[in-house]
């Protein structure tokens, strides 16, 4: 059973992830129908940036996930039997 402390850490990452895809979810589909000069467009940043951040979170994703496979391959290596 997870502690009171795990808990609460799965329940925050939980609520970021939430707020960070209804965010990217209003900027990218919700906020092309609104009127360019509307007050709403002040708190998203320009157009462009939401294919660039998701690109560059992703490459820095496979960056991660590729480094520990290495370094795990590279640890569980046997070394060559010498005859």
């Amino acid at each position: 059973m997870a502690t009171g402390a795990d808990q609460a850490v799965g329940f925050g990452l939980v609520g970021f992830s939430l707020l960070l895809f209804m965010y990217y979810t209003i900027w990218v589909i919700v906020l092309p129908f609104v009127d360019s000069d509307h007050v709403i467009h002040s708190y998203f940043l320009p157009r462009e940036y939401s294919v660039i951040l998701p690109g560059v979170a992703a490459l820095i994703l496979l960056l991660f996930v590729g480094t520990f496979i290495g370094v795990v391959t590279w640890k569980n290596r046997k070394p060559k039997k010498v005859d």
